[in-house]
């Protein structure tokens, strides 16, 4: 029997019948046929999202975004979305049903695996980026030309630079639609990081010798990426910057639209299930087998927790996050670390928190994890490059720490420090309203109607 379907779901006064199976040749597809069917819709464009994961639940930086931006866009816009799978996630409607809501046709492709073989035959035996084929499938570029061929879409929406190889495909089978490019890393200025701080590590020049391929290769991808967009979008003024020093003479605008969450999710913790022995001294939160993460708590590991450790023996810290590297390994055999592995909610971890700590030493972009402990009334210590892209000032809401002694002394401070901890926080809080998802998506839509003006109803 086919693993591929399509369901139907139908809303009606907010009740959700239970969908019918029906086979199809490729993915999953989701037709929401209250907004197909119903007659006038609340909506001024027909947009077509393209995600590298299915934005739900939405659990780390990517889909975060991904997510918000959808909430922020349903009210206005029919949206029809075309996403990769990744192994373990589930496109079971039930489970996804608030994503469903949202959108008025969702597609799902599996995402395609690659071996070591053949990532090596790619370096070798072409000029683009490993991150051009981490997500190149023939099924979705197939899915993304027959959903072009079959509807009139205003705006077509790319999220993050692993999808950018198809904006070649959108330009040949829809020539009049515009294109908007959602570059969430200046992803040529995050290999270039990597290979800098791989280089001082003997131990690490292979991880080294690969960014240093990949450098040249990335900046060529992202400026033509970055060229055949309508419109380019980046999470920071630092990295409009970068994306603007790639390409001289840039015709396409960038706006810069920060990363965003629901603060209200974050604002009263207290109430939160499971909360009962999830007290650490120190949390870190992420993605645990992204490079800048694993580098970021290896290195506090490995210089600034001796320190801490040897003055302060009882202290504890959390590492929370889903697929932990091998290299993190080790960290489970240190005393006072915790390294979680995947978990449902980070909150409670959050919650139980007397401080949350971002020591990064490479990275690109704004990282979701600041804002939700921010918004979660937290006191951070972050070096200056995990807080880049925010206009955070230091000893206001955070306090920056680039050195091992000078991370270590901030750490130590504050943990005998409530009063401190608690100020920090409140103005942590205050300064996180600013990215909450209803002020910050919105910013699109006057991206949208530059683009596509609209001359009436």
């Amino acid at each position: 029997m086919s693993d591929t379907n399509e369901w139907k779901l139908h809303f009606h006064k907010s009740v959700t019948k239970k969908p019918a199976q029906l086979k199809l040749n490729s993915g999953y597809r989701f037709v929401n046929e209250d907004q197909a069917f119903s007659g006038k819709l609340r909506c001024h464009m027909k947009l077509l999202l393209l995600t590298p994961q299915l934005p739900y639940p939405p659990q780390q930086g990517t889909s975060l975004r991904n997510f918000h931006i959808l909430r922020g866009l349903a009210a206005d816009h029919e949206i029809t979305l075309l996403s990769f799978l990744e192994p373990g996630q589930t496109a079971d409607p039930h489970q996804i049903a608030p994503l469903i809501v949202l959108c008025h046709h969702i597609e799902t492709v599996p995402a395609p695996a690659r071996s070591t073989g053949q990532r090596l035959r790619q370096l070798l035996t072409t000029r683009l980026p490993d991150m051009a084929h981490r997500l190149y499938s023939p099924a979705f570029a197939d899915r993304l030309r027959h959903l072009l061929a079959a509807n009139q879409f205003d705006v077509v929406q790319i999220e993050g630079i692993e999808l950018a190889r198809y904006i070649d495909e959108i330009c040949v089978a829809s020539k009049g639609v515009k294109i908007v490019f959602d570059n969430h890393n200046a992803e040529t200025e995050l290999q270039r990081r990597n290979m800098q701080t791989d280089w001082r590590q003997p131990r690490r020049w292979p991880a080294a010798a690969y960014s240093w391929m990949q450098v040249g290769r990335l900046a060529r991808f992202e400026r033509r990426a970055c060229e055949n967009a309508d419109w380019v979008t980046a999470v920071s003024e630092t990295d409009k910057r970068h994306l603007q020093s790639l390409i001289s003479n840039l015709q396409s605008p960038i706006s810069v639209i920060p990363n965003c969450i629901d603060i209200t999710e974050y604002q009263d913790l207290s109430g939160l299930p499971n909360l009962t022995g999830l007290h650490y001294d120190l949390v870190f939160s992420g993605k645990m087998d992204y490079r800048p993460n694993v580098d970021a708590v290896l290195w506090f590991a490995d210089e600034v927790w001796p320190h801490i450790i040897a003055a302060r023996p009882s202290t504890t810290w959390a590492i929370v996050g889903q697929k932990p590297h091998p290299r993190l390994e080790r960290l489970r055999q240190m005393p006072g670390i915790t390294v979680t592995g995947w978990v449902e909610d980070v909150r409670p971890y959050l919650a139980g928190a007397a401080l949350f700590i971002m020591p990064f030493r490479v990275g690109s972009g704004t990282r979701l994890k600041l804002i939700e402990a921010m918004a979660a009334g937290k006191a951070i210590v972050s070096t200056r490059v995990g807080a880049e892209g925010f206009p955070v000032v230091d000893g206001r809401e955070i306090v920056l720490a680039d050195g091992v002694e000078e991370m270590a002394t901030a750490v130590l401070r504050l943990l005998d420090d409530l009063a401190e901890r608690t100020r920090l926080g409140t103005a942590a809080r205050q300064f996180a309203a600013a990215y909450d998802w209803r002020v910050v998506i919105p910013q699109f839509n006057q991206i949208y109607a530059k683009l596509v003006p609209i001359t009436g109803e």
